[in-house]
């Protein structure tokens, strides 16, 4: 899709006309079927919302929430709110007391989509705090409204007559979206753990579709499983309406039956599940008959030894330091010999065992987008090799999210491929603000990574102080560490800031579980860690009269207990912000060596020191 749209209005109205009668979004029914809904319906029933939403006073950028999860519902509301000209503030089905009595009146949101009545009581609960919350719509169509509350499929209905008696009320409206205008305002947690709002454009998502270096068309099929309030599986649902290509909504639950039943072509993901899908071959491999277990050690020599050669051949094996010309030649001769000795029989265990794992998967996945954290290494090569191409890409919230990510001809595993189109990047040192990158000799070297470009956000949300730590001159420092490889792809090396990924994509900020753990009186000093790992750990420093009268395993099973205990839902920590391991630590942090002379904890240096301690935890 290469068109050019004023705005995402327009970008809908464009994919409703060109695909009308092709199905946009499906999602299961009470059986194992997929009801579909096609573009045409879609856009009138966005238009009857949008209609409606007028009515009921939401004005050009005013903002509205949308308090729920994967559902063609949300979907709906996401057009019809983004259509009108306002903003939608979107947060998923487990929002909390705190997001609730902080996002609501810190966006100014007057009218409010939730899913159902369990979200609706979570409201309900905090509604003394919302004065300036006036109206809540409930989308789900099984569950009764009183009438303090409106149903959406009451406003559907309602904005069917309204479209009637005021034609011209809707397209009004959308003649005043400009390309500047907020098109979402979505909250990620601060340092501090107050969320920080980040304003994302109409342009800063057009310039996402406009530059997609993936080929998607009207018969792609694309399966939903990421939260679509995030904005990586927002971006790709975005890019799939624009190409015209049908989204299937679906959960881990009914993943494997619904990668059978919709045969996608591609879909977004986490590490996290690909990770999972690694344990199920591995296990279901090394569990069963020895003969297959030797076809499958067989046809994986074959195929690892192949396509590593391949790559080597492409340029696209990672690439770290620069290689003289004999060393190069030498490499590409060897690798020539391999792909030549190994072709036959990599193409005969590819069809006797690789081609069944790959019909597990529907039997038509051209590949993956991977995004959320890192993927293993190992992880990275195995599907890539078995051939399922995951193309792992990086990026943030602030920036839409796509900073690089690989592509079919540039698919280098251990990166995460080369810029998005129309994006600068420069790496500066953390320690003297130089820049390295672009520079002479810049490639390789370690830093911060800055990036520019129209994907960028406009800063965050009545938030001046924290826009201005991260925006210098429209260069957005990620803080994230990362180098440019001598074949030109982006590689992550780390995190300079303390926000941790964890696998699944869940994004956790360590200083308020630290605070918390900290208020315990057998515990000195803590670190929580878990960067890309299914969950959070932590290293745990005694109190000095506690490590005297105890040690060993009683010592960490109790300061373990004491974790937990600090740590729950009860007060106030979500599933994955608990805190699953420790390493009780012989020594104090000091100052100097893993702490700052304002002691403030020194993370890179921290983690590096006890990677291997950090890495037998998981």
């Amino acid at each position: 899709m290469k068109k050019d749209f004023l705005n995402l209005a327009e970008m809908f109205a464009n994919a409703a006309k060109e695909y009308h009668n092709l199905p946009a979004f499906a999602y299961r029914d009470t059986g194992k079927s997929f009801y579909k809904v096609s573009y045409g319906e879609l856009w009138q029933k966005a238009n009857q919302l949008a209609a409606t939403l007028l009515q009921l006073g939401v004005s050009h950028q005013d903002k509205v929430g949308i308090f729920a999860d994967n559902r063609l519902e949300w979907i709906i509301a996401d057009m019809a709110i983004v259509s009108c000209g306002a903003v939608d503030v979107p947060r998923g089905s487990d929002v909390t007391d705190q997001d609730i009595n902080y996002i609501i009146p810190h966006a100014d949101i007057k009218v409010l989509f939730v899913e159902n009545q369990a979200v609706l009581k979570k409201i309900e609960k905090n509604r003394a705090q919302l004065p300036a919350l006036k109206t809540i719509i409930l989308m789900d169509k099984k569950e009764s409204v009183s009438k303090e509350y409106l149903s959406f499929y009451d406003l559907l209905e309602k904005g069917k007559k309204l479209l009637q008696q005021q034609p011209t009320r809707l397209q009004e409206a959308r003649q005043k979206i400009q390309q500047k205008d907020l098109f979402t305002l979505i909250y990620t947690s601060g340092t501090t753990g107050a969320p920080k709002g980040v304003m994302l454009s109409h342009k800063n998502m057009l310039s996402q579709i406009r530059s997609l270096p993936i080929d998607l068309s009207s018969q792609d099929s694309i399966l939903s499983i990421l939260p679509v309030w995030h904005i990586f599986e927002r971006t790709f649902e975005m890019v799939a309406i624009a190409c015209g290509s049908c989204t299937y909504y679906t959960n881990v639950r009914n993943l494997r039956e619904d990668l059978q039943l919709v045969q996608p072509t591609f879909m977004a993901s986490a590490p996290r599940l690909w990770e999972s899908i690694y344990s199920g071959i591995k296990n279901k491999i090394e569990s069963g008959p020895a003969i297959n277990r030797a076809l499958f050690g067989l046809a994986y020599f074959f195929s690892s030894h192949f396509n590593t050669a391949r790559r080597i051949l492409q340029g696209n094996q990672l690439s770290l330091q620069d290689e003289n010309l004999l060393s190069r030649f030498l490499q590409v001769l060897g690798s020539l010999v391999v792909v030549t000795a190994f072709f036959l029989p990599h193409k005969l265990f590819d069809a006797l065992v690789f081609s069944k794992i790959r019909k597990a998967t529907g039997g038509r996945l051209q590949g993956t987008c991977s995004g959320g954290g890192a993927l293993p290494m190992h992880i990275d090569e195995f599907f890539n090799n078995i051939g399922i191409p995951v193309l792992e890409g990086y990026g943030l919230t602030e920036t839409s999210p796509v900073i690089s990510v690989r592509t079919f001809a540039k698919l280098v595993p251990g990166t995460v491929g080369p810029l998005y189109p129309k994006t600068e990047l420069k790496i500066v040192d953390l320690q003297t603000g130089e820049q390295m990158y672009p520079g002479e000799n810049g490639l390789g070297k370690k830093g911060e990574v800055w990036v520019k470009g129209e994907q960028v956000m406009q800063g965050y949300y009545k938030n001046p102080e924290a826009t201005a730590k991260v925006l210098q001159n429209s260069w957005f420092k990620t803080g994230d560490i990362g180098m440019m490889t001598f074949n030109h792809c982006l590689k992550i090396i780390g995190r300079a800031k303390e926000t941790i990924v964890l696998l699944g994509g869940e994004n956790v900020e360590p200083v308020p579980i630290e605070n918390k753990i900290l208020e315990s009186d057998l515990i000195e000093q803590c670190m929580v860690v878990g960067q890309d790992k299914k969950y959070l750990s932590a290293l745990v420093v005694p109190e000095d009269t506690i490590a005297k009268k105890i040690q060993g395993v009683t010592l960490k099973k109790t300061l373990l207990q004491e974790v937990k205990k600090q740590i729950s839902t009860a007060s106030g920590f979500k599933s994955f912000e608990k805190v699953v391991d420790i390493i009780v630590l012989p020594k104090k942090f000091e100052v100097g060596d893993e702490l700052t002379a304002k002691l403030s904890l020194k993370r890179h240096v921290i983690t590096e020191k006890y990677a291997e301690q950090i890495e037998s935890l998981y």
